[in-house]
Protein backbone atom coordinates (compact mmCIF):
# COMPACT_ATOMS: atom_id res chain seq x y z
CA UNK A 1 0.00 0.00 0.00
CA UNK A 2 0.80 3.64 -0.50
CA UNK A 3 1.68 6.45 1.22
CA UNK A 4 -0.57 9.12 -0.44
CA UNK A 5 -0.51 12.87 -0.12
CA UNK A 6 -3.87 14.97 -1.43
CA UNK A 7 -3.57 18.97 -1.63
CA UNK A 8 -6.61 20.14 -1.83
CA UNK A 9 -8.19 17.05 -0.01
CA UNK A 10 -11.18 18.86 1.78
CA UNK A 11 -12.36 19.85 -1.60
CA UNK A 12 -15.30 18.39 -3.44
CA UNK A 13 -12.92 15.86 -5.48
CA UNK A 14 -10.70 14.82 -1.94
CA UNK A 15 -13.49 14.10 0.30
CA UNK A 16 -14.95 11.70 -2.28
CA UNK A 17 -11.17 10.17 -2.88
CA UNK A 18 -9.84 10.07 0.59
CA UNK A 19 -12.71 7.56 2.02
CA UNK A 20 -12.37 5.36 -1.15
CA UNK A 21 -8.22 5.39 -0.72
CA UNK A 22 -8.24 4.60 3.21
CA UNK A 23 -10.49 1.58 2.43
CA UNK A 24 -7.65 0.18 0.10
CA UNK A 25 -5.64 0.51 2.81
CA UNK A 26 -3.59 3.10 1.79
CA UNK A 27 -2.17 5.70 4.36
CA UNK A 28 -3.69 9.18 3.34
CA UNK A 29 -2.61 12.52 4.07
CA UNK A 30 -4.73 16.15 3.39
CA UNK A 31 -2.90 18.52 3.10
CA UNK A 32 -5.55 21.66 2.99
CA UNK A 33 -5.95 25.27 4.42
CA UNK A 34 -9.32 24.18 5.01
CA UNK A 35 -10.79 27.91 2.69
CA UNK A 36 -14.14 26.73 3.22
CA UNK A 37 -14.56 24.14 5.56
CA UNK A 38 -13.21 21.59 8.26
CA UNK A 39 -16.51 19.84 8.80
CA UNK A 40 -16.51 17.75 6.03
CA UNK A 41 -13.04 15.61 6.89
CA UNK A 42 -14.05 14.94 10.25
CA UNK A 43 -15.33 11.30 9.44
CA UNK A 44 -12.14 10.52 8.49
CA UNK A 45 -10.26 10.88 11.58
CA UNK A 46 -12.14 7.58 12.57
CA UNK A 47 -9.32 5.77 10.44
CA UNK A 48 -5.74 4.76 12.45
CA UNK A 49 -4.08 5.80 8.34
CA UNK A 50 -5.84 8.92 7.89
CA UNK A 51 -3.44 12.28 8.60
CA UNK A 52 -4.12 15.98 8.20
CA UNK A 53 -2.19 19.19 7.64
CA UNK A 54 -3.18 22.12 7.82
CA UNK A 55 -1.49 23.53 5.43
CA UNK A 56 -1.07 26.11 2.34
CA UNK A 57 0.44 25.09 -1.11
CA UNK A 58 1.79 28.85 -1.53
CA UNK A 59 3.45 27.80 2.00
CA UNK A 60 6.74 25.87 0.29
CA UNK A 61 8.63 25.01 3.24
CA UNK A 62 5.64 23.16 4.59
CA UNK A 63 4.47 21.47 1.55
CA UNK A 64 7.76 20.49 0.50
CA UNK A 65 7.94 18.55 4.28
CA UNK A 66 5.37 16.77 2.92
CA UNK A 67 5.48 15.93 -0.57
CA UNK A 68 9.08 14.33 0.21
CA UNK A 69 7.55 11.59 2.69
CA UNK A 70 5.00 10.10 0.62
CA UNK A 71 4.72 7.80 -2.64
CA UNK A 72 1.97 9.25 -4.95
CA UNK A 73 0.70 13.08 -4.61
CA UNK A 74 -2.50 13.64 -5.58
CA UNK A 75 -2.44 17.48 -6.60
CA UNK A 76 -6.31 18.79 -6.62
CA UNK A 77 -5.25 22.18 -4.45
CA UNK A 78 -6.82 24.66 -6.93
CA UNK A 79 -8.92 27.33 -7.05
CA UNK A 80 -11.65 26.27 -9.23
CA UNK A 81 -14.21 28.32 -11.30
CA UNK A 82 -14.64 30.87 -13.46
CA UNK A 83 -15.64 34.04 -11.19
CA UNK A 84 -13.11 33.45 -8.29
CA UNK A 85 -10.03 32.95 -10.75
CA UNK A 86 -11.44 36.00 -13.30
CA UNK A 87 -11.61 38.12 -9.52
CA UNK A 88 -8.32 36.96 -8.65
CA UNK A 89 -6.02 36.13 -11.48
CA UNK A 90 -2.72 36.70 -10.09
CA UNK A 91 -3.43 34.60 -6.97
CA UNK A 92 -4.97 31.83 -9.06
CA UNK A 93 -1.83 31.54 -11.04
CA UNK A 94 0.37 31.18 -8.34
CA UNK A 95 -2.02 28.21 -6.15
CA UNK A 96 -2.92 26.62 -9.67
CA UNK A 97 0.40 27.10 -11.62
CA UNK A 98 3.34 27.64 -9.34
CA UNK A 99 2.17 25.72 -7.02
CA UNK A 100 2.90 22.60 -9.39
CA UNK A 101 5.81 23.61 -10.64
CA UNK A 102 7.30 23.98 -6.91
CA UNK A 103 5.31 20.41 -6.32
CA UNK A 104 7.31 18.71 -9.35
CA UNK A 105 10.41 20.37 -9.36
CA UNK A 106 11.17 18.61 -5.90
CA UNK A 107 9.62 15.14 -6.33
CA UNK A 108 12.21 12.02 -7.16
CA UNK A 109 11.55 10.28 -10.46
CA UNK A 110 10.36 7.15 -8.46
CA UNK A 111 7.25 9.19 -6.89
CA UNK A 112 4.21 9.17 -8.44
CA UNK A 113 2.11 12.46 -9.24
CA UNK A 114 -1.52 12.47 -10.64
CA UNK A 115 -2.75 16.09 -11.31
CA UNK A 116 -6.75 17.11 -11.52
CA UNK A 117 -6.85 18.78 -14.55
CA UNK A 118 -9.71 19.81 -16.56
CA UNK A 119 -11.86 19.40 -20.25
CA UNK A 120 -12.05 23.31 -19.77
CA UNK A 121 -8.77 23.67 -21.17
CA UNK A 122 -10.13 23.01 -24.76
CA UNK A 123 -11.95 25.84 -24.55
CA UNK A 124 -14.19 26.23 -27.91
CA UNK A 125 -13.94 23.64 -29.77
CA UNK A 126 -15.74 22.19 -33.52
CA UNK A 127 -15.78 18.27 -33.57
CA UNK A 128 -14.46 15.82 -30.79
CA UNK A 129 -12.03 16.61 -28.39
CA UNK A 130 -8.97 13.93 -27.57
CA UNK A 131 -5.74 14.11 -25.66
CA UNK A 132 -3.61 15.16 -29.36
CA UNK A 133 -6.42 18.27 -29.96
CA UNK A 134 -4.44 21.65 -29.34
CA UNK A 135 -5.41 23.10 -25.99
CA UNK A 136 -7.38 26.50 -26.09
CA UNK A 137 -7.90 27.91 -22.58
CA UNK A 138 -10.59 30.64 -22.83
CA UNK A 139 -10.71 32.09 -18.79
CA UNK A 140 -8.35 32.75 -16.11
CA UNK A 141 -9.21 28.86 -14.67
CA UNK A 142 -8.34 27.58 -18.05
CA UNK A 143 -5.29 29.01 -18.31
CA UNK A 144 -3.71 28.58 -15.43
CA UNK A 145 -4.75 24.70 -15.40
CA UNK A 146 -3.25 24.27 -18.55
CA UNK A 147 0.05 25.64 -17.28
CA UNK A 148 -0.23 23.35 -14.33
CA UNK A 149 -0.61 20.60 -16.36
CA UNK A 150 2.54 21.30 -18.68
CA UNK A 151 4.46 21.53 -15.27
CA UNK A 152 3.00 17.82 -13.99
CA UNK A 153 3.96 16.36 -17.31
CA UNK A 154 7.83 17.59 -17.23
CA UNK A 155 7.77 14.55 -14.40
CA UNK A 156 8.92 11.33 -15.59
CA UNK A 157 6.26 9.88 -13.24
CA UNK A 158 3.63 11.47 -13.68
CA UNK A 159 -0.36 11.24 -14.68
CA UNK A 160 -2.58 14.20 -15.62
CA UNK A 161 -6.67 13.84 -15.86
CA UNK A 162 -8.65 16.15 -17.94
CA UNK A 163 -12.06 15.98 -16.08
CA UNK A 164 -15.50 16.63 -17.48
CA UNK A 165 -17.51 19.21 -15.95
CA UNK A 166 -18.31 17.38 -12.19
CA UNK A 167 -21.70 16.71 -10.74
CA UNK A 168 -23.42 15.11 -7.48
CA UNK A 169 -23.14 15.35 -3.82
CA UNK A 170 -20.02 14.71 -2.28
CA UNK A 171 -18.66 15.92 2.00
CA UNK A 172 -17.82 19.27 0.61
CA UNK A 173 -20.68 20.04 -1.40
CA UNK A 174 -20.58 22.74 -4.34
CA UNK A 175 -23.32 24.41 -5.73
CA UNK A 176 -21.47 26.30 -8.44
CA UNK A 177 -20.99 23.71 -10.92
CA UNK A 178 -23.89 23.24 -13.56
CA UNK A 179 -25.69 20.31 -12.97
CA UNK A 180 -25.70 20.67 -9.21
CA UNK A 181 -26.60 24.28 -9.81
CA UNK A 182 -29.49 24.09 -11.90
CA UNK A 183 -31.29 21.02 -9.78
CA UNK A 184 -30.93 23.28 -6.56
CA UNK A 185 -32.65 26.17 -8.36
CA UNK A 186 -35.25 23.74 -9.65
CA UNK A 187 -35.98 22.25 -6.40
CA UNK A 188 -35.17 25.86 -4.41
CA UNK A 189 -36.98 28.35 -6.66
CA UNK A 190 -38.93 26.19 -8.75
CA UNK A 191 -37.71 27.64 -12.22
CA UNK A 192 -34.19 28.21 -13.94
CA UNK A 193 -32.84 30.71 -16.15
CA UNK A 194 -30.08 29.06 -18.73
CA UNK A 195 -27.72 30.67 -21.43
CA UNK A 196 -26.88 29.20 -24.65
CA UNK A 197 -28.78 25.73 -24.16
CA UNK A 198 -27.05 24.29 -27.45
CA UNK A 199 -23.68 24.34 -25.83
CA UNK A 200 -21.76 21.30 -25.51
CA UNK A 201 -20.96 20.20 -22.22
CA UNK A 202 -19.50 16.55 -21.00
CA UNK A 203 -20.27 15.42 -17.24
CA UNK A 204 -18.75 12.90 -14.49
CA UNK A 205 -20.11 12.31 -11.22
CA UNK A 206 -17.62 13.26 -8.30
CA UNK A 207 -17.80 9.35 -7.19
CA UNK A 208 -16.48 8.50 -10.58
CA UNK A 209 -13.94 10.85 -10.55
CA UNK A 210 -12.62 9.57 -7.55
CA UNK A 211 -12.54 5.93 -8.62
CA UNK A 212 -10.14 7.59 -11.53
CA UNK A 213 -7.74 8.36 -9.16
CA UNK A 214 -7.62 4.74 -6.97
CA UNK A 215 -7.75 3.02 -10.75
CA UNK A 216 -4.42 5.44 -11.87
CA UNK A 217 -2.47 4.53 -8.55
CA UNK A 218 -2.96 0.42 -9.46
CA UNK A 219 -2.14 1.06 -12.73
CA UNK A 220 1.00 3.42 -13.00
CA UNK A 221 3.33 1.56 -14.20
CA UNK A 222 1.03 1.51 -17.49
CA UNK A 223 -0.42 5.16 -17.57
CA UNK A 224 2.38 7.14 -16.26
CA UNK A 225 3.77 9.65 -18.76
CA UNK A 226 0.05 10.35 -20.28
CA UNK A 227 -2.62 12.66 -19.88
CA UNK A 228 -5.80 11.06 -20.02
CA UNK A 229 -9.64 12.71 -20.67
CA UNK A 230 -11.98 11.11 -18.36
CA UNK A 231 -15.49 11.20 -18.33
CA UNK A 232 -18.06 8.76 -20.34
CA UNK A 233 -18.55 8.95 -23.67
CA UNK A 234 -22.29 8.70 -23.26
CA UNK A 235 -22.48 11.60 -20.98
CA UNK A 236 -21.83 14.20 -23.77
CA UNK A 237 -24.53 16.52 -23.33
CA UNK A 238 -26.26 20.30 -24.37
CA UNK A 239 -27.62 22.36 -21.54
CA UNK A 240 -30.55 21.89 -22.89
CA UNK A 241 -30.66 18.27 -22.75
CA UNK A 242 -29.55 18.35 -18.62
CA UNK A 243 -32.66 20.57 -18.12
CA UNK A 244 -34.62 18.48 -19.33
CA UNK A 245 -33.98 15.83 -17.03
CA UNK A 246 -33.70 18.08 -14.80
CA UNK A 247 -37.33 18.95 -15.40
CA UNK A 248 -38.03 15.37 -15.30
CA UNK A 249 -37.41 14.75 -11.83
CA UNK A 250 -38.32 17.71 -10.24
CA UNK A 251 -41.30 19.61 -12.54
CA UNK A 252 -39.96 23.02 -12.87
CA UNK A 253 -40.08 25.22 -15.43
CA UNK A 254 -37.09 26.30 -17.35
CA UNK A 255 -36.44 29.69 -19.56
CA UNK A 256 -34.46 29.61 -22.65
CA UNK A 257 -32.20 33.00 -23.20
CA UNK A 258 -30.56 32.67 -26.74
CA UNK A 259 -29.54 36.05 -26.86
CA UNK A 260 -27.45 36.75 -23.76
CA UNK A 261 -24.05 34.49 -22.81
CA UNK A 262 -22.39 32.98 -19.86
CA UNK A 263 -19.01 34.65 -19.04
CA UNK A 264 -18.18 30.60 -19.13
CA UNK A 265 -18.35 30.14 -23.09
CA UNK A 266 -17.31 26.72 -23.00
CA UNK A 267 -18.41 24.23 -25.81
CA UNK A 268 -16.80 21.11 -26.52
CA UNK A 269 -17.51 17.65 -27.28
CA UNK A 270 -14.89 14.78 -25.83
CA UNK A 271 -13.37 11.27 -26.49
CA UNK A 272 -12.56 8.92 -23.81
CA UNK A 273 -11.37 6.32 -25.71
CA UNK A 274 -7.90 6.55 -24.53
CA UNK A 275 -8.79 5.70 -20.52
CA UNK A 276 -11.40 3.63 -21.69
CA UNK A 277 -9.18 1.21 -23.22
CA UNK A 278 -7.43 0.84 -20.40
CA UNK A 279 -10.64 -0.83 -18.33
CA UNK A 280 -11.65 2.14 -16.61
CA UNK A 281 -15.56 3.62 -17.52
CA UNK A 282 -17.74 5.51 -15.40
CA UNK A 283 -20.64 4.07 -13.37
CA UNK A 284 -22.95 6.86 -12.32
CA UNK A 285 -25.54 8.62 -14.77
CA UNK A 286 -26.90 12.29 -15.05
CA UNK A 287 -30.24 11.17 -13.93
CA UNK A 288 -28.40 9.12 -11.16
CA UNK A 289 -27.02 12.24 -10.03
CA UNK A 290 -30.32 14.38 -9.93
CA UNK A 291 -31.94 11.81 -8.21
CA UNK A 292 -28.72 12.18 -5.64
CA UNK A 293 -29.14 15.95 -5.53
CA UNK A 294 -32.65 16.34 -5.46
CA UNK A 295 -32.67 13.97 -2.08
CA UNK A 296 -29.69 15.85 -0.85
CA UNK A 297 -31.15 19.56 -1.18
CA UNK A 298 -34.56 18.23 0.99
CA UNK A 299 -32.08 19.07 3.56
CA UNK A 300 -30.44 22.26 2.56
CA UNK A 301 -32.20 25.53 3.19
CA UNK A 302 -30.03 28.07 2.44
CA UNK A 303 -27.55 28.92 0.06
CA UNK A 304 -24.72 28.35 2.35
CA UNK A 305 -21.26 30.52 1.25
CA UNK A 306 -19.58 26.93 1.76
CA UNK A 307 -20.97 25.70 -1.21
CA UNK A 308 -20.13 28.41 -3.91
CA UNK A 309 -16.40 28.41 -5.07
CA UNK A 310 -16.75 32.09 -5.51
CA UNK A 311 -14.94 33.92 -2.69
CA UNK A 312 -11.45 33.93 -0.68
Amino acid sequence: MSKVLITGGAGYIGTALTPLLLEEGHEVTIYDSLMYDGNCILPFFNYDKFNFVNGDVTNTTSLLEQTKSHDVIIHLAALVGYSICEKNPSFTDLINSQSTKTIVESLSKDQLIMYGSTGSNYGKVDGICTEETPLNPNSVYAKTKTAGELFTMEHPNAISYRFATAFGASLRLRLDLLVNDLTYLATSQGYILVYQPEFMRTFIHVRDMAKSFLFGIENQDKMSGEVYNVGSNDMNYTKRQICDMIIEKTNAVVYYNDFDSDKDNRDYEVSYDKLNSLGFNTTISVEDGIDELVNVFQILKTKDKRYYNDGI
